[in-house]
């Protein structure tokens, strides 16, 4: 019986849930958009990954994403990681000698500064969306040009337009500007590509020093025109990996290899059943001190799994 790792990276606009052997090959891989039900989009994630591949034993299962506590408590997982940790895992494994990750994804971006495979530094966007895939994706449908055609639109312009992209509200009355004054919107798309590098470069990767080689990760990185303009801006070339919109996944699951082969320990996993499973979440406000932590609990079949959210660790060790 073929024996995998379960990777699952949980974000506010996707799901993504991976299958890998113990040398990194990866079996299967989906892209779930989670729509506000991270629950049915990790069982669904798992419908498909036991359908796909039949018979197997799951020798181990990590999370990451912002809903990685949650997916965590319902599949039974070995490893919780940070994205930071899972994206750099991942990238590393397949480009050994990275100095430099770009990751931009629905609606957040990261960027992380790999010395001898060791994180040395790190930033996130913080408030602005500008440069996310859902800013990108509202874009595409005001020009009503599919977002899957969105960057080798970009690659045709001739002529570079200056879009103001500090923020999404001054990018877009400045897109619409720029169609008035009569340019094309292959020259716009263009344009916004420029932008939005320019602001991520800016923003999130102020003061930080930037390093070939280049990894260009997310599920933006589909975006020719983002690459395009990454490369025009370093003047380097951006590596884009294969698996590149699941780096996350394939991260937490050579996470979870390694604890596994490192611990000698059995997995946690629940067993593909837990699609089955009525799983329930809430929340309370703690009140044994001035810090008053919203305290969040999963419920399984009238039973508390596991809860996070406080700071001092009273109700997450309490499990």
């Amino acid at each position: 019986m073929r024996e995998i790792y379960i990777g699952i990276d949980v974000g506010s606009v996707s799901t993504n849930v991976i299958a890998i052997d113990k040398d990194v090959n990866v079996l299967f891989k989906t892209y779930i958009r989670t729509n506000g039900q991270p629950i049915d989009s990790v069982k669904e994630g798992l419908k498909q990954l036991e359908d796909t591949l039949g018979q197997i034993n799951v020798i181990g299962v990590g999370t990451t994403g912002s809903g990685r506590q949650l997916a965590g408590a319902i599949v039974g997982a070995d490893v919780i990681k940070n994205e930071i940790t899972a994206h750099a895992t991942a990238t590393i494994n397949f480009v050994p000698d990275v100095r430099t990750i770009f990751e931009i994804g629905g609606q957040d971006s990261k960027i992380i500064i790999i010395r001898d495979q060791m994180v040395v530094d790190f930033a996130m966007n913080t408030v602005c969306a500008a440069g996310t895939g859902s800013f990108l994706d509202h874009q595409s449908e005001r020009l009503k040009i599919p977002i899957e055609q969105f960057g080798e639109m970009a690659l045709l312009a001739k002529t570079p337009v200056r879009i103001a992209g500090r923020c999404t509200v001054f990018a877009e009355s400045d897109m619409i500007a720029k169609q008035q004054f009569g340019f094309s919107k292959a020259e716009i798309i263009r344009g916004l590509c420029d932008a939005l590098v320019r602001n991520y470069l800016n923003n999130v990767g102020r003061g930080k020093k930037l390093e070939k080689p280049f990894v260009f990760q997310g599920g933006v990185a589909a975006n020719h025109g983002i690459k395009a303009a990454f490369e025009r801006e370093l003047g380097e070339e951006i590596i884009i990996p294969e698996h590149f919109n699941v780096m996350g996944a394939i991260g937490a699951a050579i996470l979870a290899r390694d604890y596994i082969r490192n611990t000698n320990r059995k997995t946690n996993f629940r067993g593909f059943n837990a699609k089955d499973i009525d799983f329930k979440t809430s929340s309370f406000e703690c009140k044994g001190c001035s810090n008053r932590c919203e305290v969040v609990k999963v419920i399984m079949e009238d039973k508390v799994i596991a809860m996070w959210g406080d700071r001092c660790g009273k109700w997450t060790n309490s499990i």
